[in-house]
């Protein structure tokens, strides 16, 4: 039987069209078998999404790498994350940022990012557990802002706390059926630049976003 390979994942990605020099080397650093429950670890090098804790989905990989890629992350930014999860995409974010600022709404998801994250040795991590449609304002302004859940438009406090010239991406409608838009903050607000890919996201719930579902444990 062929072991898994996180090399499986870099040819999915290739093969789904990202060809970012910066992105795809982040893959082959960032080991995702190490940022999924336990017994999904044979099913961690599929380019698929998969099942966490409290109904949530660890993005399927050739879309986390495009949505990434439409960041044009250089290194020299601060990023935020709404949808910590598991940490696999903070991680791949910290090694293709300065700094990165992670906001997740279930505070057992927050912990178990943080100690992935922390067996990796990812230092230039804040983990925040809280409403992700607040954003992290105390570590505004930010460079990018990627949002890992589906709303028909932008909060206005990630609007808000993003740089000038700085881009977001955001699955935008109600939940399972979006596209995955990319905007950049321009002299008046919020521009969209292009559609990035077309997706299926959980919804985003908030303050600036759906209210809050009932808890399941």
């Amino acid at each position: 039987m062929k072991l898994p390979d996180p090399e499986d994942l870099v040819r999915a990605i290739r093969a789904e069209g990202v060809r970012d020099p910066r992105v795809l080397p982040a893959f082959r650093t960032a080991p995702r078998a190490e940022f999924v429950p336990p017994d999904l670890v044979a099913q961690a090098y599929s380019d698929e999404p998969l099942p966490i804790p409290h109904g949530q989905v660890a993005t399927q990989p050739s879309l986390v790498a495009k949505m990434i890629a439409a960041l044009g992350l250089t290194g020299s930014e601060r990023v935020l994350e709404v949808g910590t999860g598991y940490g696999f995409q903070t991680a791949l974010l910290a090694r293709l940022s300065q700094f990165v600022a992670s906001i997740e709404r279930w505070p057992d998801l927050a912990e178990a990012g943080r100690a992935n994250l922390a067996r990796q040795g990812i230092t230039n991590v804040a983990v925040v557990v809280g409403d992700g449609t607040q954003g992290v304002p105390q570590q505004a302004p930010f460079d990018a802002i990627i949002v890992s859940a589906a709303f028909p438009q932008v909060p206005p406090p990630l609007s808000e706390q993003l740089a000038p010239g700085g881009r977001l991406v955001q699955p935008i409608a109600p939940g399972g059926e979006e596209e995955v838009v990319l905007f950049e903050q321009g002299p008046q607000g919020l521009l969209r630049r292009c559609t990035v890919a077309l997706a299926r996201f959980v919804r985003l719930y908030g303050t600036h976003a759906f209210p809050e579902a009932r808890q399941r444990p």
